[in-house]
């Protein structure tokens, strides 16, 4: 095993594409660039809480201390920078963004390929705007466990590789209502092909710097889509077309295993299809498509989880308009989004055969999963229960399914009994359990699991987060010594708690 001096470091993404002159510094607009050079804020008290030993494995790496992956010192071999990006934030254009809290210590040659290395929370860079680029334990601990978790869910994301606490407190206002207090510093390392996003194009096609756009192209064909290329229109097409229809895997996946992002900004979209930036997400828990876990958009549900495919062409159309500089035929970018629409549509039919262990999904099939829609919104039922249970039981019976439900006695059980009737023919009174129980899981990282870890963390107790990163790589398995704690519905206590049914986007 290697340590970080030992490791192969480049700097292909600061070679190839034009970056700001200046080393660090004030928040500032940073014109005709795509990155800014940027020192970590050293910590006083770096300490690792949280190691991932499977991405540690993967990058040849044994376990360090807090310094480097905490931001105390830099190795040879590293040249950390912050990216510059846009984004649409909630549907408005906001221009120059950046990463506020993010700086990469390079990009690691593995031996088949090549990933970024990037601590979040090690403090202020160019893009911070009024920020000082810290972050909290609280948000910290949801994102490595979270990481991780989506990953052996089999939902395309990026990795974290470790938490270290800094030893210093740093003040948020958790729900934006002017109550600002302190709470414990951490910094995430999180691991990724890149961290290149829509908005990382859409900057210099709204600032009207085409010339960095096509540097940017370029470098991202070169190393991160080699199979592509950009030499005509049809090869442009050809390569966005693949990026839509990643994007569409990574939301069909979303969709299956009820997770809600909460915040996708275009900014917070990877050009590699990848879930990125974990803040104010959530699981569903009682089945409401209409529901986000994020305050901020409470009013509007923007981001909620219904809307999530929708959205998800929204930004796919963003990303087009971002390219229209280096189209002859930009009309033909119309096609990039039909692929989107008929990919996700395709997954999503398959999504749903899986789901209710059906061996093909057939026209008829629409309707079955219509009425199940309505059924489970007509009481409070807990998604992840519900298809679980769904996807062992032997005869067609709702009392097989009510520790699903979080009142029994309010279940319409004679529409259930017809729906279950419906459903158990379908199958031919023989469901395929084995892909049901493969797509349903069992486990999943619901916002009141995280706070109790998060709750431990902050009295410096990191056991009950170690039990949760433990649980949830495996979780399609029954894991029954887990079963009294974790497969539960919402406890009472959650249901108005604020990291549990109310987050914002510093969560």
């Amino acid at each position: 095993m290697a340590t970080f001096e030992s490791l192969k470091w480049l700097t292909r993404f600061l070679e190839e594409t034009p970056g700001d002159s200046e080393v660090g510094g004030k928040s500032r607009q940073v014109p005709n660039a795509c990155w800014s050079r940027v020192k970590p804020s050293p910590p006083p008290s770096p300490e690792l809480q949280m190691w991932s030993a499977e991405m540690g494995l993967k990058l040849g790496l044994e376990r360090p201390d807090g310094r480097v992956l905490g931001g105390e010192m830099v190795t040879a071999g590293m040249d950390p920078y912050s990216q510059r990006y846009g984004g649409h934030q909630f549907g408005s254009w906001a221009n120059q963004l950046g990463d506020g809290r993010a700086i990469t210590l390079g990009e690691l040659q593995l031996e088949d390929e090549v990933v970024e290395l990037q601590l979040k929370g090690a403090g202020h860079t160019p893009y911070s705007r009024f920020a000082d680029g810290k972050a909290v334990l609280r948000s910290s601990l949801r994102e490595f466990l979270c990481s991780e978790a989506m990953h052996h869910l089999g939902v395309p994301t990026t990795r974290a590789l470790s938490l270290v606490t800094t030893g210093e407190q740093v003040v948020r206002d958790v729900l934006y209502n002017g109550n600002p207090a302190p709470e414990d510093g951490a910094v995430v390392c999180r691991v990724a092909p890149s961290f290149l996003r829509f908005g990382s194009y859409q900057i210099h096609t709204a600032n009207g710097d085409h010339e960095t756009l096509q540097a940017l192209v370029s470098h991202t064909l070169r190393h991160h889509f080699p199979n592509h290329s950009a030499e005509d229109d049809v090869s442009r097409v050809t390569w966005l077309s693949h990026i839509a229809e990643q994007t569409a895997v990574m939301i069909s996946h979303w969709m299956r295993v009820g997770f809600v992002h909460g915040v996708m900004n275009t900014d917070n979209m990877s050009i590699h299809g990848l879930t990125i930036d974990y803040g104010p997400y959530g699981w569903l828990e009682d089945y409401n498509p209409g529901w986000t876990p994020n305050t901020t958009d409470a009013g509007r549900s923007r981001y909620c989880y219904g809307q999530q495919p929708q959205i998800g062409a929204w930004n796919v159309a963003r990303l087009l308009e971002a390219m229209v500089p280096l189209m002859d035929e930009p009309e033909l970018l119309h096609d990039v989004l039909e692929s989107y629409t008929v990919k996700f549509a395709q997954l999503h039919n398959t999504m749903w055969a899986n789901k209710l262990g059906f061996q093909n999904w057939i026209e008829d099939d629409e309707a079955l999963v219509r009425d199940l829609n309505a059924l489970l919104q007509r009481v409070e039922t807990d998604m992840t229960i519900f298809f679980r249970l769904l996807s062992s039981i032997e005869t067609p019976s709702i009392e097989l399914l009510e520790d699903a439900f979080y009142d029994p006695l309010t279940v319409p059980k004679d529409a259930w009994g017809e729906w279950l009737l419906r459903w158990w023919e379908r199958t031919g009174q023989s469901p395929n359990r084995q892909t049901m129980l493969e797509n349903n899981p069992k486990y999943v990282l619901r916002n009141w699991m995280a706070q109790l870890a998060i709750d431990a963390a902050e009295e410096g107790d990191f056991s009950v987060a170690e039990e949760l990163h433990a649980l949830l790589k495996d979780p399609y398995s029954e894991q029954p010594q887990f079963e009294t704690m974790w497969f539960q519905k919402r406890p009472e206590w959650a249901r108005h708690r604020v990291g549990c049914s109310m987050l914002s986007c510093s969560s």
